[in-house]
Order: structure tokens, then C-alpha cells, then sequence
């Protein structure tokens, strides 16, 4: 791809947020407004949250099954099938027992901010040279996710209740933020 391409593209890119400036309007708005209410009612948020994995395990896990059975000669049938099983079951089980699904989605957030956290300690250190003023930022980061996941894992059961809803309402209120500010950027330009 050349960078004439690359400018087309670009600029094609543009013109078509700049004609829908008003839909990422919308949608920005309305991610604000679930953002905020995710985070002033967490537990129900969180119960919401493993509802929906439930069923988008439980739908991918049938139309995986369905799949595997249609082409069964291919190679790595078993483990297709085990994989359709498997997410049959979660899903299945998130929606049987949201509440406690909730404590365990508490569980594996923790432990991935313990992993983000330590990834991005290492990554700092390792490149505080070439990123000169920089890293200290990365180091930062990671030291937030360290503590973020304290803060939750020594918090179970109880930060299962609002752990899920805080973090995805926090998610979809900077995601909705962002919409609007590209929205109104776009209306100008």
C-alpha cells in the first residue's frame, strides 16, 4: 500500500464520519448514560453483564456444535466438539447461576489485572531507556493494575457485587465520552 492509498483512505474515513457525525452522536450519548448507570448501580450491572455472557457462550457454543457436526470429516473434530461442549456448559451455567458467575468473572478480572499489571511493570522497565519520560508512565499503569486487583481479590466475596458493573459502566462512560468528542469534531470539520 502506498501512501497515496494510505491518504485516500484516510480521507474516505473522514468524509463517512463526517456524513454520520450525528449517529456517533447518539451512540455516545447513550453509552454515557448507560456507563453512568452501570456505575450507580453496579450490582445490577454485573448481574446484567453475566446474563449476556451467558447467553452469547451458550449461542456460540450451539453454533459451534452445529458446525462441528457439519464438518466432521475436517481434522480436530474432538476438540471442536469439546470447545462447543465447553462453552454449552458456561453458558448454560452463567445463566442458571448468574450470581455466582458473578463472583467468578470477579475472580478472572482480578487475576487479569495481575497479569496486565505485571506485563506492563516489565514492559516499562524494560524500555525506560528508549522511552526516555515516558515509561515512568507505563510503570504507573502497571503499579494502578497492581492495586486495582488487590483491591478486588481481597475484597471477595464482596467486591463480586460491584466490581463487574463499576468496570464496565467506567468502560462504557470513556467509551461514550470519546464517541462524542469524535462526533462534535467531525460536525466542525
Amino acid at each position: 500500500m502506498t501512501s497515496q492509498d494510505i491518504s485516500n483512505l484516510q480521507n474516505k474515513m473522514s468524509a463517512a464520519v463526517r456524513e454520520h457525525w450525528k449517529a456517533f452522536l447518539i451512540e455516545g450519548i447513550l453509552l454515557v448514560v448507560l456507563g453512568l448507570g452501570a456505575m450507580i448501580v453496579p450490582p445490577l450491572a454485573s448481574l446484567a453483564v453475566t446474563i449476556f455472557l451467558g447467553w452469547m457462550f451458550l449461542i456460540s457454543g450451539v453454533a459451534g456444535l452445529a458446525l462441528t457436526f457439519w464438518a466432521r470429516k475436517m481434522p480436530g473434530f474432538w476438540w471442536s466438539l469439546f470447545s462447543a461442549v465447553l462453552a454449552i456448559g458456561a453458558g448454560i451455567i452463567l445463566l442458571a447461576r448468574p450470581v455466582q458467575g458473578i463472583l467468578t468473572l470477579t475472580v478472572v478480572v482480578g487475576a487479569y489485572f495481575i497479569a496486565e499489571g505485571v506485563s506492563t511493570i516489565m514492559y516499562a522497565l524494560e524500555h525506560r531507556r528508549e522511552l526516555s519520560e515516558r515509561w515512568g508512565w507505563l510503570l504507573m499503569s502497571g503499579i494502578v493494575d497492581l492495586v486495582l486487583a488487590g483491591l478486588i481479590i481481597t475484597g471477595l466475596p464482596g467486591s463480586a457485587e460491584w466490581a463487574i458493573g463499576l468496570l464496565v459502566g467506567i468502560n462504557m462512560l470513556f467509551g461514550g465520552a470519546s464517541l462524542i468528542g469524535m462526533a462534535l469534531a467531525a460536525r466542525k470539520g
